[in-house]
């Protein structure tokens, strides 16, 4: 397809375009495209996690399984409606941002040559780092009385998560996670390929902390890692008492601010240290 050239229009923000010329499409052709990579990533990703960690899991960890009690059908088939929905919103977000990055007003870049291969991994981790924070942050407005029934509440419709509840948003809160792109897509040079390697991390993530088993040992939490990293039992708990356990990757937000809920360690333990069921 032949590619046209698109002038940054004048008065363009300090953060221009930093190299290359994005796809030839337009907003819709977007969309679509963007919504598409992210159904296939989160059907992959979370469809693996939940057949490994729930349907497996069930036979040979059940002893790990946070809450014990199974699903609810009604829940997990919510749970895939509004993901659905979720990957629409992503879509147009990215579009905007895609959009945006035509006229010079992103640090979107195309030539994957144009900062070499380190800044490439390290943009990766700092958006992974901006995006822990950015979610503890959000996740916290959202708890607050004004917009929780509006925005949060059907995420915790899910007080027993499974994986497919990764993406289970209203609209205005698929926005808000959605925000993440356009956020570092102008504090950034960023690849897209970048950006689409911390949304497969991000969305790994995301199914270990819905899928409702701990895949971690007993002794993680008195080690310096426990400290920094969070749990598949740090969100699930999150999910049943919903004013605690706010982070996502690190616990760093959650331990600075005494957010993590006091019961926290003790359910970890308590987890842990069931025995494994005779055959």
């Amino acid at each position: 397809m032949r590619q046209r050239s698109v002038r940054p229009v004048a008065g363009a923000c300090a953060c221009g375009q930093a190299g290359g010329v994005p796809p030839d499409l337009d907003f819709l052709q977007y969309a679509v495209v963007i919504a598409l990579i992210d159904a296939v990533r989160y059907l992959l990703v979370v469809g693996i996690g939940y057949l490994l960690l729930d349907r497996r899991g069930r036979r040979t960890r059940p002893h790990r399984k946070i809450e014990p009690r199974p699903a609810v059908t009604a829940d997990v088939r919510r749970e895939l409606l509004c993901s659905a929905r979720t990957v629409l919103v992503f879509g147009l977000v990215g579009a905007c941002v895609f959009t945006a990055s035509r006229h010079g007003y992103t640090r979107l870049y195309f030539d994957v040559h144009r900062h070499g291969a380190a800044w490439f991994l390290a943009s990766v981790l700092l958006t992974i780092l901006i995006h822990d924070s950015y979610f503890y942050w959000t996740h916290r407005l959202m708890h607050t009385r004004l917009l929780f029934k509006a925005v949060h509440s059907l995420h915790h419709r899910s007080t027993n998560p499974t994986a497919w509840a990764a993406y289970s948003f209203s609209v205005p809160e698929a926005l808000i996670q959605a925000g993440i792109f356009p956020l570092v897509a102008c504090v950034l040079p960023i690849h897209p390929f970048a950006f689409a390697t911390f949304m497969l991390f991000q969305i790994a993530e995301n199914t270990l902390g819905h899928a409702g088993y701990e895949i971690f040992p007993r002794w993680l939490l008195r080690t310096p890692l426990g400290a920094l990293t969070n749990t598949p039992t740090h969100h699930v708990q999150h999910h049943q008492v919903f004013d605690a356990n706010f982070g996502i990757y690190f616990n760093v937000w959650d331990r600075l601010l005494g957010t993590n809920h006091p019961d926290y360690a003790r359910r970890f333990e308590e987890v842990t240290a069931r025995p494994r069921p005779s055959a």
